[in-house]
């Protein structure tokens, strides 16, 4: 039986190859005016979401852009959306169709989505069939996804005429092994694989054993927001994220304690929602910190409540490149956070634009938010050259990374892309290992030289 199975494996293995062989000589030519963006939920909240709407309307300027939404599960977008780009849905499950075929496959576990993935109680089979009909429906232009399950799914179904790039926003090492060894096989099937942070570009150059053509490190953008700079007058410190054990606001709360003790006139506001509400607030009334600590719920408008206050805490375990960071250093706050290696250490340069403690140490979090407090001129100084360093995570600046990406993309498709050459070669002699890099790092993007 297991040989039989095997064979039938076998088989279908070619099928699929035949078809997709078939598919690309019948594909027309390789472009990227259409752009299409895998998201799990468009309508929700989180820094994922925000990020993707505003390189999307970046790229909107010059592209046809669609964010493909597996979900649907609110019926207006949580965060502004930019006109010019258009939503398509997967799973409505605001108003699902009584189909009882969708009923059933609704039922039954994902087999497309790796058990691994942190979104894998999202998926189930009807979602499967419905990602699948729509990739294999594409057979040009862009196709980029956004977490590691679409990554995947991505690099498993895209016909050869589409162009596709995996974007990371979560460490590679803090996914699970299984999930890893998944990685290593199939994102060598991707045109082009970006990373976040110069950490992650580095485990994914030492653990892929093949790899894309493209492996880039490109940082978010500071998106847009209302309103001006703080006047670092209030005494209140401001924390953003969903309210997750992984976020370690139960530690920011314990340290609070210490720092309510010292200065009962400051306030601390955590924004966010998430399973973790109930236990916080349980917290907060248990250490008596009730008038000192709230809970104020999501805001759609971060940039607004960035302004009234004077501190930014980042108490997350780790992180991938947290965008609320990038908007307290443009508002002009003085940040202080945990030493995570993927995202504020690369962010941050401590006692310049802000302040790293040690990872998951309560005591060194208080003090580092109470020398913020009791030292003005510090205080001043590090959200001054804050503004400078958002400054660099510019709109423009980061999306021209990715207009250097694509036009790279296009020309290794069709044939045009010529691989630079070092300066003060001479002509015919062979381009060193670095000589891949100059498009894309021009612009400010990290990227690693790989085979085309």
């Amino acid at each position: 039986m297991r040989a039989l199975a095997r064979k039938g494996k076998s088989a279908a293995r070619r099928l699929y190859r035949g078809y997709n062989r078939r598919k690309a000589r019948n594909a027309p030519p390789p472009s990227i005016q259409r752009v299409r963006i895998l998201l799990l939920h468009a309508y929700g909240m989180g820094g994922t979401i925000r990020t993707v709407f505003n390189l999307a309307s970046y790229l909107a300027e010059e592209h046809d852009v669609e964010i493909v939404s597996i979900l649907k599960e609110a019926e207006e977008p949580f965060f502004p959306v930019d006109p010019r780009v258009r939503f398509r849905f997967l799973d409505d499950r605001v108003r699902p169709s009584r189909d009882p075929l969708r009923a059933m496959l609704s039922k039954m576990p994902s087999r497309l989505i790796p058990q691994e993935e942190t979104a894998y109680h999202r998926f189930n089979l009807w979602t499967d069939l419905q990602l699948a009909r729509y990739i294999r429906s594409l057979d040009t232009g862009v196709l980029m996804a956004t977490r590691p399950g679409l990554n995947l799914a991505m690099a498993q179904l895209a016909p050869p005429g589409v162009i596709t790039i995996g974007q990371e926003h979560v460490a590679l090492r803090t996914q699970a092994e299984p999930m890893q060894n998944l990685i290593k096989w199939r994102y060598r099937r991707l045109d082009a694989l970006v990373t976040l942070t110069k950490a992650d570009l580095r485990d994914y150059r030492e653990t892929l054993p093949k790899k894309p053509r493209k492996l880039a490190r490109i940082p978010n953008a500071v998106p847009p927001m209302s309103g001006g700079q703080a006047k670092l007058d209030a005494k209140v410190a401001i924390a953003v994220g969903r309210l997750t054990r992984i976020k370690g606001f139960h530690r920011l709360i314990t340290a609070w304690e210490t720092v309510a003790a010292a200065h009962p006139d400051w306030k601390l506001r955590i924004f966010g929602a998430g399973p973790q509400e109930a236990n916080l607030r349980q917290q907060i009334a248990e250490a008596g910190l009730e008038d000192k600590v709230e809970l104020p719920g999501p805001t759609s408008d971060v940039g607004a409540e960035l302004e009234k206050a004077s501190v930014y805490v980042m108490s997350s375990r780790h992180e991938g490149f947290p965008m609320t960071i990038l908007e307290a250093m443009a508002k002009g706050l003085a940040i202080v956070s945990f030493n995570s290696p993927h995202g504020p250490k690369e962010m941050i340069t401590h006692e310049v634009d802000g302040l790293l403690v040690k990872p998951r140490t309560n005591a060194n979090l208080a003090a580092g938010i109470l020398r913020v407090i009791e030292d003005e001129p510090l205080r001043r100084s590090l959200a001054e050259h804050a503004v400078e360093t958002a400054a660099t995570y510019d709109v423009d600046a980061v999306g021209r990374q990715w207009d250097a990406l694509l036009a790279e993309l296009l020309a290794r498709r069709d044939g045009s892309y010529v691989r630079p050459q070092p300066a003060g070669a001479s002509p015919g002699t062979a381009p060193d290992a670095d000589a891949d890099a100059p498009a894309t790092e021009q612009a400010g993007a990290q990227v690693i030289p790989l085979n085309p």
